[in-house]
């Protein structure tokens, strides 16, 4: 990777695709060179969640593969990465990376970082979940990845819904060693507003 470090940023079609967007902005702060793909149901969320266009999210990202692209470098553990955050993470897209029954470059790309033994995150959006859920969640997790679903830190005292996100993002990128500067840890005190 020559000194660069490089991660792919999935963007499913689960709901909480800001989770994604603040995600690119915080790699951009923190000069981490990003590999993003969406999904095509992602691009429908989208519309629904955001005053954004796909092109908008495209920007933020260093470089963009088609979902359909299965050639691209993301799709070959020869392309080295630190690994892949999946934000949000629908379980469409958990159960097809539990399996390894992918049928798109994000849950192609994700096979690629657990068999590589890379850091695979999952930020799964879903609730409730039924026992096959459960057993998808169970066998990701055997193969490797980090399931963390959005579940925002109430201790923070957050005000607004980008709290709670930027939070989570930063959480996120602590599994990758990556400090955002975006989390208010816990110092076994109350922290005062």
């Amino acid at each position: 990777m020559s000194g660069t470090r490089r991660l792919i940023v999935g963007i499913s079609g689960a709901s909480g695709i800001i989770l994604g967007v603040r995600m690119l902005h915080a790699l951009r702060a923190c000069s981490v060179e990003t590999h993003l793909v969406m999904t095509r149901s992602a691009k429908v969320t989208l519309a629904h969640e955001l005053p954004l266009k796909v092109a908008d999210i495209e920007q933020l990202a260093d470089h963009v593969h088609s979902i359909e692209d299965i050639g691209a470098s993301i799709s070959s553990g020869s392309f080295k990465t630190a690994g892949m955050i999946v934000a949000p993470c629908s379980i469409r897209s958990l159960s097809e990376i539990a399996t390894g029954v992918t049928s798109n470059l994000l849950t192609r790309a994700a096979d690629v970082v657990l068999k590589e033994r890379r850091r695979l995150v999952l930020l799964v959006r879903e609730t409730p979940l039924h026992l096959g859920h459960l057993r998808s969640l169970t066998q990701v997790s055997e193969a490797g990845a980090i399931v963390m679903p959005p579940v925002p830190a109430f201790y923070a005292r957050p005000q607004t819904i980008e709290e709670m996100v930027d939070h989570t993002v930063g959480r996120a990128l602590d599994l990758f060693d990556i400090d955002t500067g975006l989390v208010k840890r816990w110092s076994g005190q109350r922290i005062e507003k």
